[in-house]
């Protein structure tokens, strides 16, 4: 099994950039140029996703769901938070169904 902590190396990296000059780092880039930038990222790239997965190119798939999941990492830094957030809450969600999480959320339960 690979080891999880890239996860929080690249957050590291992440935050670390937000100080980086813009010029010379594409995560600054993101950062400065504010949220709407950072969703386009990530709708762009969960689009490819969705066209990797669609023509069954495995190799291409996981290429594109790390460009995805990398973007999420720049959001979750634009609102201060880390992968640990959402790791605690897949942690929460664990062994509960998902049709029962969902039907929590919508309940307020």
């Amino acid at each position: 099994m690979i080891d999880s902590s890239i996860l929080y190396r690249l957050a590291e990296t992440i935050e670390a950039r937000k100080s980086a000059d813009s010029s010379n780092s594409y995560v600054a880039k993101l950062l400065t140029s504010g949220q709407d930038k950072i969703l386009k990222k990530i709708a762009e790239e969960a689009a490819e996703t969705i066209m990797a997965s669609k023509d069954g190119n495995a190799a291409h798939l996981v290429y594109e769901i790390a460009d995805l999941w990398f973007h999420c990492l720049v959001l979750l830094a634009h609102h201060g938070l880390k992968p640990e957030d959402v790791l605690h809450e897949l942690e929460r969600r664990e062994g509960t169904s998902g049709i029962e999480e969902k039907l929590s959320r919508k309940t307020g339960q």
